[in-house]
């Protein structure tokens, strides 16, 4: 059943405020993008130790939680049973939490840390090449799925315990609005929300939609162009117009079905074909690396060299993550109706981590013996043209290329469409006023906000840089962190509440 009472304020001041953003970017793409990255700068220096302290918190928060007594509440009545089976959850769970921008860092990631090494390690040494094939993994592991899953509980609990009518990321902070859910707090929040969800959407549309024109041109032997990058958001959009239009079962559902097979296909036929060996020892070390440097790499802040790599890269991806939690947990709680809490942080914790390292595993560390085997000047061809060309370079190396680079496109268009879907369905259900456990929003909503988020990447990708991408996310996620906070109290006083000993 589909709710279609629009709330019209929400509505119109995201819309207002996609359509001045892309006016600004468009029309003075210089002058923006040296704005962005001053406040870049600005943010990630002054208020970076906040982020990791944030990351730790999240871990530590929900790993208390799972293990209380709280963790056997089910959501949803006692008796209720899954809504989907646990294959097909954690299929939907980790097409929506990582999209197509995974596709690109898993392949590129590594070059950077190999180039720049932490911790003060002598570039392209040794030590580097253990790094890199370890601190992507650690970016794209427990802390980023801890992120994720604190506003999923936090949403789901009041939605589907409280039988709250409405799917907003202001249900999360529901203890302290007291039933004013349209009140002026609740609107503060969802507008946050919605801003955060905006940005971080069209920032990862924004790392991806260059890589799947790259590839597109590689196997149509054509020119890669700005117009090439639109018409690969175009069928993204047309994609997941097409999901909509089949609903959440039939659409997203099939689809992330379809891409986990796709993904796993791949990933086994180049470890097959590739180097084996060194990928399964490169895999196992880095994960050694990553246990035993997880407490220092967490809490690394480089006080003493200011080398930038903390502020470039961790507090990067732990504002990407923030800003992509609320519509991440908003998707999520839709999922998730009759499971348990601590079936939700288990499974959110350990597949959404294993399916993100395996990735990087395999196709990060085949890139990385090229380079090391000196088959393929990888970093050569990243600095001197771009990263979409070098990973198209990459999987050039293998056998049937050109099937591999089909497959490869395939799944990150599939990733990037499945980011939409999400993130329109999370926009939508934002701006509808009343929306009931089992209830979708209406389908031109979604639609529209498909369109509406396609406009903003394009911009982006006009304006061209990797600092421009992440200054977008680390500004749309600083009220995120604060929200945070305010979440977790309302949790923990929730379930308090409800659940005396």
């Amino acid at each position: 059943m589909e709710q279609s009472r629009i709330d019209w304020p929400s509505f119109g001041i995201c819309v207002a405020i996609i359509v001045a953003v892309c006016v600004m970017l468009a029309t003075s793409p210089d002058a923006a993008g040296d704005a962005m990255r001053a406040t870049y700068e600005y943010i990630a220096t002054e208020f970076g130790i906040f982020y990791l302290l944030a990351s730790v918190a999240a871990i530590g928060f929900l790993v208390w939680l799972a293990a209380s007594r709280f963790g056997a509440i089910r959501l949803g009545e006692a008796d209720s049973t899954p809504d989907f089976p646990t294959l097909s959850w954690v299929a939907m769970l980790f097409c929506a939490g990582v999209g197509a921008g995974l596709m690109y860092w898993c392949a590129t990631e590594w070059a950077y840390y190999f180039e720049s090494p932490p911790f003060g390690a002598e570039p392209r040494s040794p030590q580097a090449s253990e790094w890199a094939s370890t601190y992507g993994m650690f970016h794209w592991g427990f802390t980023a799925w801890a992120f994720y899953c604190l506003p999923a509980i936090a949403i789901a609990y009041p939605f589907y315990v409280g039988r709250k009518d409405i799917l907003r990321f202001s249900l999360s902070c529901n203890w302290f609005l007291r039933g004013k859910e349209h009140g002026p707090l609740a609107r503060l929040i969802d507008f946050l929300f919605m801003i955060a969800m905006i940005g971080g959407a069209a920032t990862s549309l924004g790392f991806s939609s260059p890589m799947i024109a790259a590839c597109l041109a590689w196997i149509f032997d054509i020119e890669t162009s700005f117009n090439l990058e639109v018409i690969a958001v175009a069928i993204c959009v047309g994609l997941f117009v097409l999901s909509v239009w089949l609903g959440l079962t039939r659409g997203i559902k099939r689809l992330s079905d379809i891409n986990m097979y796709l993904a796993l296909g791949l990933l086994l036929f180049i470890l097959v074909v590739g180097p084996t060996v060194f990928l399964l020892k490169t895999s196992l070390n880095g994960l050694g690396v990553m246990m035993q440097n997880f407490l220092r790499m967490n809490f690394w802040t480089d006080p003493f060299t200011e080398s930038g790599f903390v502020e470039n890269w961790t507090i990067f991806y732990w504002a990407w993550w923030i800003a992509f939690a609320p519509y991440v947990g908003l998707f999520i709680t839709r999922i998730s109706g009759g499971r348990t809490i601590r079936q939700v942080i288990v499974g959110m914790l350990i597949f959404g981590s294993l399916g993100c390292w395996v990735f990087y595993m395999i196709i990060g560390n085949y890139g990385l013996f090229l380079q090391l085997d000196e088959r393929l000047d990888f970093v050569g061809i990243m600095n001197s043209v771009s990263g979409n060309a070098a990973i198209v370079a990459m999987l050039e190396t293998l056998p049937g290329a050109a099937l591999v680079i089909g497959v490869f496109a395939i799944v990150s268009i599939i990733f990037a469409a499945t980011t939409y879907d999400s993130a329109s369905y999370s926009l939508a259900s934002g701006a509808t006023l009343h929306l009931a456990a089992g209830d979708d929003p209406a389908r031109w909503h979604r639609v529209f906000w498909a369109f509406a988020l396609a406009v903003l990447p394009i911009s982006l990708m006009f304006i061209g840089g990797l600092k421009v991408m992440q200054s977008v996310l680390l500004v749309v996620s600083l009220p995120i962190l604060v929200v945070g906070v305010l979440m977790s109290v309302a949790l923990v006083k929730s379930l308090k509440a409800d659940h005396p000993r």
